[in-house]
């Protein structure tokens, strides 16, 4: 089968940083799924597993977790799909990626792909969306169903992947949100998305927020730049208060105000489930069905940003290299095979 892989961790601008290579089809375990992968997006988890440092791989290694495509074939303990069921889903940091023509999948991770939205779509979906749903409902502690009607959240990078779809989930539940973005383009993307307000990340926090009328909001979620942010949004977050963090940090995180305030630091990683085979893993199966319900009924509109044809080597080496950059907006999508 086709895939892209590497051997050795490079600069992206070296071309064999990715390359095109040919692997054999994998064989589906218990609870497997062998997807036929229709298309992929890209995440910062990409190029921090990708990005150069010693060692070399005796076989070439396949990155990705982000993908919608076809089950091909299911395990002989497989419940909950069978040959032929359209799906999306995020995948396992532990196991071989979707930058491949075929991939494994555990089916409790594993949603079944919005109708209403095609393979190119629906790719821009999973990670995000998932990042974003356990980041408020299961760490912030935020009822999904609107309990927390009318309180505040502050969501920083909101032009981003996670911040597209967080947005929308934010609104969803009955939040205002205030989210961060500096420039024209991405400040009318997330109005587009929902944003009730929008303040520019470059700038103090606190003068910007107080001119709405605010002077402490409830929740916050840190979804760029831990270091930039935390002093300021620790200052902002109202007492007993909590806090989740995405991206880590590289300075230590002054925990003093935290402590004053009895507020809660939480950490969001969303390969958690998988990679420790937790009692709860369905819960992401459960999780994308809810999404992609949303999806088709309208409460949620696609991030993708940018679609390119065909999946491939020099396709991807753009997308890490894009993103790397620091100025995406929404998501970047590769679609098909040659």
């Amino acid at each position: 089968m086709k895939a892209v892989g590497l051997t050795r961790y490079l600069p992206i601008e070296d071309p064999a940083s990715l390359m095109d290579v040919e692997l054999d089809q994998p064989k589906p375990g218990r609870r497997d799924l062998l997807v036929a992968v229709k298309a992929i997006a890209v995440n910062p988890v990409d190029t921090k597993v990708r990005a150069p440092k010693e060692g070399e791989e005796p076989a070439p290694k396949v990155l990705g977790w982000d993908a919608a495509g076809v089950v091909e074939a299911v395990g002989p303990e497989v419940e909950l799909f069978q040959p032929g069921d359209e799906v999306f889903y995020a995948g396992d940091i532990t196991r071989p990626g979707c930058n491949a023509e075929y991939q494994l999948i555990d089916e409790r991770i594993v949603g079944t792909k919005p109708k209403s939205l095609d393979f190119s779509q629906a790719a821009a979906i999973p990670l995000t969306a998932i990042t974003a749903y356990e980041s408020f409902f299961d760490r912030l502690g935020i009822d999904v169903e609107g309990g927390n009607a009318g309180e505040t959240i502050l969501i920083t990078g909101g032009a981003g992947g996670v911040g597209s779809i967080g947005i929308q989930l934010a609104k969803l539940a009955g939040l205002t949100v205030i989210t961060t973005a500096s420039r024209p383009e991405s400040i009318e993307w997330v109005k587009q998305l929902g944003a009730d307000h929008v303040i520019n990340h470059f700038e103090p926090l606190r003068p910007q927020v107080e001119t709405l009328g605010l002077t402490q909001i409830d929740h916050i979620a840190l979804f760029n730049n831990t270091d930039q942010h935390w002093d300021q949004a620790i200052d902002l977050l109202r007492p007993q208060g909590k806090i989740v963090l995405l991206v880590d940090n590289k300075q230590p995180l002054d925990q003093s105000l935290m402590k004053r305030k009895s507020a809660t630091m939480i950490w969001e990683f969303m390969y958690t489930r998988s990679m420790f085979q937790t009692p709860d893993m369905i819960e992401q199966h459960h999780l994308l069905n809810r999404v992609s319900a949303w999806l088709d009924s309208g409460k949620l509109q696609c991030t993708a940003n940018e679609v390119r044809s065909p999946i491939n080597a020099e396709n991807l080496r753009w997308a890490h290299q894009t993103l790397e950059a620091g100025h995406t907006i929404g998501k970047i999508v590769l679609s098909g095979w040659e």
